[in-house]
């Protein structure tokens, strides 16, 4: 009987996690850029034949590869990855990955993320543009162009995440291992004047939320009636 107590217990943890993880999605639902985050569960057997009990391991979170809407702004710092490829930003966490192309040039002609980090190429050094030369026009490539010179280029990236991956802000990641820059791919490219919206579908994570908790209200009750047994068997059994 302890047993299934242990069980549901292990049940509780899971859902737990898998409940932290649908809300952060939902409140991320209109972050730029946001990759949503899901859980992976697999058995944890104890004891073998007919003695065996099945739990529930804790679970590993895992980054959506679904890409978000696009949406056109006509702001030429706004930029969109086209494909399965990342930006590389410059942090104090080292280099962070992020789908979230709100750039700007600041006063030193710096092309920085909306937090003000820089914005790596593909070799990874921080793009320097000219401060009087305006906007400059992006290729499909994500060359830089600003009047007929070539001002520099706009770094993509691909990386993996792995599972239990770290996040840097609300849509950057920290890469486990260096990213690998991405050239020549005629599938992957960047869009001027677009921005990637989050890949959240809140009606459907509204949907799971409801589901997971009614599950957890479920597997409480159990609990406490599964209690209630072992405490009138000790009673019975203690009475004679």
């Amino acid at each position: 009987m302890q047993d299934s107590l242990y069980v549901a217990l292990s049940s509780q943890i899971a859902l737990e996690r898998r409940l932290a993880t649908i809300a952060d999605n939902v409140a991320n639902a209109s972050t730029v850029g946001f990759r949503a985050t899901g859980v992976k569960f697999e058995d944890v057997v104890s004891g073998a034949g007919a003695k065996s009990v099945s739990f529930t391991s804790s679970g590993d979170t895992f980054l959506s590869r679904a890409s978000g809407a696009v949406q056109q702004t006509g702001n030429p710092f706004d930029f969109a990855v086209q494909g399965d490829a990342w930006f590389g930003i410059e942090t104090p966490a080292g280099t962070v990955m992020t789908r979230d192309g709100r750039f700007s040039m600041n006063d030193l002609g710096e092309l920085v993320s909306v937090e003000g980090y820089p914005v790596l190429d593909a070799g990874g050094a921080p793009i320097q543009l000219d401060p009087r030369g305006g906007p400059p026009k992006a290729g499909a490539d994500g060359s830089l162009r600003q009047g007929e010179q070539l001002a520099g280029a706009i770094g993509l990236f691909s990386f993996d995440p792995g599972p239990n991956f770290v996040r840097y802000g609300n849509s950057g990641v920290v890469p486990p291992a260096p990213p690998q820059p991405v050239t020549d791919r005629r599938d992957i490219g960047v869009a001027q004047g677009y921005l990637e919206q989050s890949n959240v579908n809140p009606v459907l994570e509204m949907t799971r939320l409801i589901q997971v908790q009614r599950a957890f209200e479920n597997i409480s009750a159990m609990m406490r009636q599964t209690s209630s047994s072992v405490d009138e068997a000790i009673k019975t059994l203690g009475s004679k």
